[in-house]
């Protein structure tokens, strides 16, 4: 499945670089996301089946580090290849990056860890967490843990993609960075977000084993969510080039010491079907991302502040820190 879903996706990234125009920029662009979205459950459900409960944090962590890397090195590739080639040849160059990646995939992967093997080498049968069962959509959907996490992580989606779309306009308008310095002042949020995966990843584990699941999950979301609500909160009142750029980093590498939690809440509230509880809260943070990069736009262009929504992402990141509070991960969504 995640073959054919970074096939897909990479697919319509090198489409992206054939675009005639704005109607058919939107149409590729929304296909691409069609297929993406399904990336991150997929991995998921891949942790589940290769990683034990002990190490399920720790495993997402280095996953979306991994992506933050991505972000954090895009200027310093794309940028030169679009100036040497033009932007198109840069979503071309993407797109064959991820082929290749899906090659090669699908030949090293295998649905079993050696570990879970026996000596003679014949695999055993897969273990509960990765079951094939069908997904029992009507229990989960009345589940009130299942609307939690997908609530926590809607707003938490706010403070996120405020990093993916609006970062580099709000450094540069809003508080005078100029595009030389752009590339730098983008790439260093997304390394604190690598080491607040990874530090977030191991936490949570070290933590959960110590102090059992509430503690290792709960107080490190709870926690994280609240302080890169404050980072952001000062990051809009504190003027000034340099502390703005301080403070966001921060939030951006605090909030996602979070993260490794929230998709390890997946399996541990999943189960089998980690997957699909991975996929729906993911579904909710796209759209929350969604209503993140409409209102910040609509709060500048009718307010003329770009610190004003900043103030609106610090509330967002407070309610989100307030909703993981109430998920308990020791009761699973489906019995």
């Amino acid at each position: 499945m995640l073959t054919q879903i970074v096939l897909w996706w990479s697919l319509f990234t090198a489409f992206t670089g054939l675009a005639g125009g704005l109607a058919s920029l939107l149409i590729i662009r929304f296909m691409f996301g069609v297929g993406e979205a399904g990336s991150s459950p997929c991995s998921t459900g891949v942790i589940s089946r290769w990683f034990e409960k002990n190490e399920v944090g720790k495993a997402q962590g280095y996953v979306w580090a991994a992506s933050r890397m991505g972000g954090a090195l895009t200027p310093f590739v794309v940028i030169p290849v679009m100036a040497w080639l033009g932007w198109r040849a840069a979503f071309w160059l993407l797109g064959g990056l991820g082929i290749i990646w899906a090659v090669v995939w699908y030949v090293m992967y295998r649905d079993k860890t050696p570990l879970q093997l026996p000596r003679g080498g014949e695999q055993q049968e897969a273990s509960p967490r990765g079951g094939t069962e069908g997904v029992s959509w009507n229990k989960i959907l009345r589940n009130r843990q299942f609307w939690t996490i997908c609530a926590m992580y809607f707003f938490y989606a706010f403070g996120s993609w405020f990093f993916f779309s609006w970062f580099p306009t709000f450094m540069e308008l809003g508080r005078g960075f100029a595009k030389s310095e752009l590339t730098y002042a983008v790439a260093v949020p997304f390394i604190m977000s690598m080491i607040g995966n990874i530090t977030g990843g191991y936490l949570t584990d070290k933590i959960s084993a110590k102090y059992g699941l509430k503690v290792g999950r709960k107080a490190l979301g709870t926690s994280s969510l609240a302080i890169s609500a404050l980072c952001m909160f000062l990051a809009a009142f504190i003027p000034g080039k340099m502390a703005v750029f301080v403070f966001l980093s921060l939030c951006f590498g605090i909030f996602d010491l979070m993260l490794p939690s929230a998709w390890a809440l997946c399996i541990d509230l999943g189960k089998q079907h980690a997957g699909a509880i991975s996929g729906a809260m993911n579904t909710f943070g796209n759209i929350g991302g969604f209503f993140c990069g409409i209102l910040f736009g609509y709060l500048v262009q009718a307010s003329g502040n770009y610190n004003l929504p900043l103030y609106m992402i610090a509330g967002m990141l407070l309610i989100s820190s307030l909703l993981f509070s109430f998920i308990n991960p020791t009761k699973p969504i489906v019995e």
